[in-house]
């Protein structure tokens, strides 16, 4: 609230959110450990420069998790340019250069049509404390569910969520993508507990929304971890360099 009592007005856009994928090119795993360690220090330095450009960026590792992905970047801001300056900056330091965008979902952070008051399980861009994993795709829906009555939508949403609200340990952050991507939505879940995550998409396979759904696909997982560690499992010896502290 500001001194007068009134809301802050909200950015103009609203607030933006971009999963990027990003898939490293195996010759980097060959270069000598003198040049992958100042890599790996250059680019931690541009992820961490990011936060000075107005993006928030929470760090996960696919590697060997998911086809061509090795790191996934869920990142939040006020605007999408500065998402893109953000990744322009990140993609031209050290081991960024050899990265490629495998995916990259953009949505935006809006008001549910079908909730009132959103819990916190509900309608969160994953502020807070942290779970160890991530789970996002992009999801489309069907002509005839928009063309639907609205009270017949609404009534099936409350099954949905009646089901989602069993599984209180996996938190959803649902993005608006309507003229901003190919997809309509962004949907991207937290949990520390994949084999119930498991349990939960597998019930509401069986929910009268499943009708609705045009692709759902790909579905991205990433482990949470500290950059540092990422850059260690992808292969930059940090002791190399002797930066491992300041990377966390």
């Amino acid at each position: 609230m500001t001194g007068d009592g009134r809301r802050p007005a909200s950015p103009p856009g609203g607030v933006f959110i971009q999963a990027l994928a990003l898939g490293l090119d195996p010759a980097w795993r060959r270069l000598p450990n003198e040049v992958r360690g100042p890599d790996g220090v250059a680019f931690a330095a541009a992820e961490l420069a990011a936060q000075g450009l107005g993006v928030r960026s929470i760090a996960y590792s696919s590697i060997g998790l998911e086809p061509g992905i090795d790191l996934l970047l869920w990142r939040i801001a006020d605007a999408v340019d500065a998402l893109e300056t953000a990744a322009a900056a990140l993609l031209r330091e050290g081991l960024g250069r050899w990265l490629e965008v495998r995916h990259s979902f953009i949505g935006r952070i809006g008001a549910s049509q079908y909730v009132r008051k959103p819990t916190a399980q509900e309608q969160s861009a994953f502020g807070g404390e942290r779970s160890r994993y991530l789970v996002v795709y992009p999801f489309t829906k069907s002509t005839d569910w928009y063309l639907a009555p609205a009270d017949e939508r609404q009534k099936v949403m409350n099954g949905h969520m009646k089901v989602g609200h069993r599984y209180p340990g996996v938190r959803q952050a649902l993005a608006y993508s309507f003229g901003l991507d190919s997809q309509d939505f962004v949907v991207a879940y937290e949990t520390d507990d994949l084999a119930s995550f498991g349990d939960l998409v597998r019930e509401l396979r069986g929910t009268e929304s499943r009708r609705a759904t045009v692709s759902d696909t790909p579905i991205l997982l990433g482990v949470h971890r500290q950059m540092d560690e990422i850059l260690e499992l992808l292969g930059a010896p940090l002791a190399v360099a002797g930066a491992s502290s300041a990377l966390r």
